[in-house]
C-alpha cells in the first residue's frame, strides 16, 4: 500500500515540475498566425550629398519606441551600392498606429533618423513594405581629422624622404585600419574605414597590369635591345651631340608611350651615362631631357605612366581613348623640349668632341649588341600582340591588366621553357615588388580618406571656386594638378584626385565629355617634370646618375625642369580650352 502512495506521489511531482497549471487539462489550441505574427520590410538607397552610395552604414529599427532586431536583421548595413534591407519578423501582431523609426549612422556622417506609421506601408496580409532613401550629411568628426593627418604625414614623409615610400604607404595603411580596428570598435566616431571596404578600394587592375609590364619588359631586357637601340641612336645622329640629343629625347618618348618611363629610364640611363662621357660631356646634359621626354612621352597612351594607369582603371577609359585625346598634344609639347634643351645645353653640346664618330659608333655596336635574337623575335611578336589587345580591349571588354597578364605568361613560359630565365633570379632582380606594395597601401590610404570626407570637402570647394564652369574646372585642375605633382609624388596625388574628378565630371555642365579627365592626366603627368621628386621616373634618374658619380641637385633639376613645367602645361591648356 505505501508502494502506491509513494509512486502516486511522483507521478504529481513530476507533472508539477513540468506542467505548468491548467496545461495537463487544458484543450491544446491552434495558434491563429495572421493575427499573431506581423513582418516589416523596409528597403532604399543610402546615398551622401554627392548624391554617391554609403557603404556599411549601421541601421537601427525602433517600434514604439524600443530598439527592435528582427530574426533577419542581426546586422543591419547598407551595401556597396548603397542599397539596404530591413527584415522584421516579429511573434505578435502591430495596431495601425504603430510607429516606426529608421535611425542611419556611420562614422563621419551626421546621424539620421526619420518615424513613420504602420498605416503608411503597402501592406500584403500581415506583411508591411516601406521605401525609404536617405541622404547623410558630412561632419568633420575624429575619423576626418585622423584619416587627413595620416595622409599629410605620409605625403612629407614621402616629399622629404624620410622614409621609402613603400614604408611610408605600408605604415600609414596600418595606422590606419588599427584606429578603426582598436578604437573604432568602442566608439564608432573613430572608425575611420572597415578592413573589408579597404580590401574593395585596393585597384588590382592598375597593380595587375604594373606586374605584366615589368615581367615583360625584364624577359625582353634580356636580348639587349634596349641597349642596342641607343647605341643606333648614335650612329644615326653621325657626330652631331646635338641631333643625338634630339633623338635620344625622341627615342625615349616613344618608348615610354608603350612600356612606361620607369623602365624605359631604368634601360636607358646606363647607356646614357656611358655615351656621354665619351663624348667628353656631362651625363646630365643628356639624362636630364630625356627624363623630361619620358614623362611626356608616357603622357600619351594609358600604360605610359603610372597616374594614367590609375586614371584608366578608375574613369573606365580604354586605351585608344588616351592616344585619340592625348597623342597629339604630347607630340606639339616635345618641340619646346627640344628648345629648351639647346637653350639650357647647347654650348655643352657643341664643346663635346669625337675625333672618328664612325669607329665609336662601332665600338657602341660591339659593347651593346644584341645577344638573344631568337628571344628578341618571340618577345617583340608577344610585346605587339599585347599593344594590339591593348588599343582593342574595349572591344573585347577586357581589363588593360589582362591583356598585360597574357603576354607576360606567354613571353614568361618561353623563357623558362628554354632556360633563358631562373626564376627566383628574374623575380628578385626584374619585378619591383616595392612600387607594387607601394600602390597597395597607397589605395587603402586614399580609400580611408575618401570614407572620411576630406575628398568631398575638395569637389565642393573646386565646385565652388569654379562657379560650375568647365572653363574654370579645366583650369584648375590642371593647373592644380601640375604645382601639386611637381612638389609631392604625383602618384598619391592623382589617386587623391580621381573621385573629386569623377564628383566635377558628374555635376559641371559639358564635362561629360572626359576633358577634365585628360586635364589630370596631363597636369600629373607634365607636372612631375617640374622638380625631381615630382614623377617615378625622375627619382630613378637621379639614383642611376649618383650611383655613377653623378649628382643632380634638387635646383639644377629644377631650373629646367620647372620652365618646361610651366611652357608645357600652358601649351596643354590652350589645346584642351580649343579643342574640348
Amino acid at each position: 500500500m505505501k508502494q502506491v502512495k509513494w509512486r502516486w506521489f511522483l507521478v504529481a511531482l513530476v507533472l508539477m515540475i513540468f506542467c505548468p497549471p491548467g496545461a495537463v487539462w487544458a484543450a491544446p489550441s491552434v495558434p491563429n498566425s495572421s493575427a499573431s505574427a506581423a513582418r516589416i520590410l523596409i528597403s532604399g538607397h543610402i546615398l551622401d550629398s554627392h548624391k554617391d552610395p554609403v557603404q556599411d552604414a549601421d541601421i537601427n529599427v525602433w517600434i514604439n519606441g524600443k530598439l527592435h532586431r528582427g530574426t533577419k536583421a542581426e546586422k543591419m548595413l547598407s551595401q556597396g551600392d548603397g542599397e539596404y534591407l530591413v527584415d522584421l519578423e516579429l511573434n505578435h501582431s502591430l495596431p495601425a498606429d504603430s510607429s516606426i523609426s529608421v535611425e542611419v549612422h556611420k562614422s563621419s556622417f551626421k546621424l539620421v533618423r526619420e518615424t513613420f506609421t504602420l498605416s503608411q506601408s503597402a501592406r500584403r496580409g500581415n506583411e508591411f513594405f516601406f521605401q525609404k532613401d536617405f541622404s547623410l550629411k558630412r561632419v568633420l568628426g575624429p575619423a576626418f581629422w585622423i584619416a587627413t593627418l595620416v595622409l599629410l604625414g605620409v605625403y612629407a614623409m614621402i616629399t622629404l624622404e624620410i622614409l621609402h615610400r613603400t614604408i611610408v604607404a605600408m605604415l600609414g595603411a596600418a595606422v590606419i585600419l588599427a584606429v578603426s580596428a582598436i578604437f573604432g570598435s568602442t566608439n564608432p566616431a573613430y572608425h575611420i574605414i572597415s578592413f573589408e571596404t579597404a580590401m574593395h578600394k585596393i585597384d588590382l587592375n592598375v597593380i595587375l597590369l604594373l606586374l605584366g609590364m615589368m615581367v615583360i619588359v625584364g624577359v625582353l631586357k634580356e636580348s639587349g635591345i634596349f641597349q642596342w637601340s641607343a647605341a643606333r641612336c648614335f650612329a644615326a645622329a653621325r657626330g652631331n651631340i646635338l641631333v643625338l640629343a634630339f633623338i635620344l629625347m625622341a627615342f625615349t618618348a616613344v618608348t615610354s608611350a608603350f612600356l612606361d618611363n620607369v623602365t624605359t629610364m631604368l634601360l636607358v640611363a646606363p647607356v646614357t651615362i656611358e655615351i656621354a662621357l665619351a663624348l667628353g660631356i656631362s651625363p646630365l646634359a643628356l639624362l636630364i631631357p630625356e627624363t623630361l621626354a619620358s614623362n611626356v612621352g608616357g603622357t600619351a597612351t594609358l600604360i605610359g605612366d603610372p597616374p594614367n594607369i590609375m586614371i584608366g582603371s578608375y574613369a573606365g577609359l580604354s586605351f585608344l581613348s588616351f592616344m585619340q585625346n592625348l597623342a597629339i598634344i604630347c607630340l606639339i609639347i616635345m618641340v619646346p623640349l627640344f628648345i629648351i634643351s639647346k637653350l639650357f645645353y647647347g654650348k655643352e653640346y657643341h664643346e663635346g668632341k669625337v675625333e672618328d664618330p664612325a669607329a665609336f659608333a662601332r665600338a657602341l655596336k660591339e659593347e651593346h649588341r644584341i645577344t638573344d635574337r631568337k628571344l628578341l623575335g618571340v618577345g617583340l611578336a608577344v610585346l605587339a600582340l599585347v599593344i594590339c589587345l591593348f588599343l582593342t580591349h574595349s572591344i573585347w571588354h577586357m581589363e588593360v591588366s589582362v591583356a598585360a597578364l597574357f603576354g607576360a605568361s606567354l613571353f614568361f613560359a618561353y623563357a623558362l621553357l628554354t632556360g633563358r630565365v631562373r626564376v627566383q633570379e628574374f623575380m628578385e632582380k626584374e619585378i619591383d615588388w616595392a612600387t607594387l606594395l607601394f600602390f597597395l597601401f597607397l589605395f587603402i590610404i586614399i580609400g580611408a580618406v575618401e570614407e572620411s570626407g576630406l575628398l568631398s570637402l575638395i569637389a565642393d570647394w573646386i565646385l565652388e571656386a569654379s562657379r560650375g564652369h568647365m572653363t574654370a574646372a579645366i583650369c584648375m585642375i590642371l593647373w592644380g594638378s601640375a604645382i601639386m605633382s611637381a612638389f609631392i609624388d604625383n602618384i598619391p596625388f592623382t589617386a587623391t584626385m580621381l573621385p573629386i574628378t569623377a564628383y566635377l565630371t558628374q555635376v559641371i555642365p559639358g564635362s561629360q565629355s572626359g576633358v577634365l579627365w585628360w586635364a589630370l592626366a596631363l597636369g600629373a603627368c607634365l607636372g612631375g617634370n617640374g622638380t625631381m621628386i615630382g614623377a617615378s621616373a625622375n627619382v630613378v634618374t637621379v639614383g642611376i646618375a649618383e650611383a655613377r658619380g653623378h649628382n643632380i641637385s634638387f635646383l639644377k633639376f629644377m631650373k629646367i625642369g620647372f620652365l618646361y613645367m610651366v611652357i608645357s602645361v600652358a601649351i596643354a591648356n590652350v589645346y584642351l580650352l580649343v579643342f574640348y
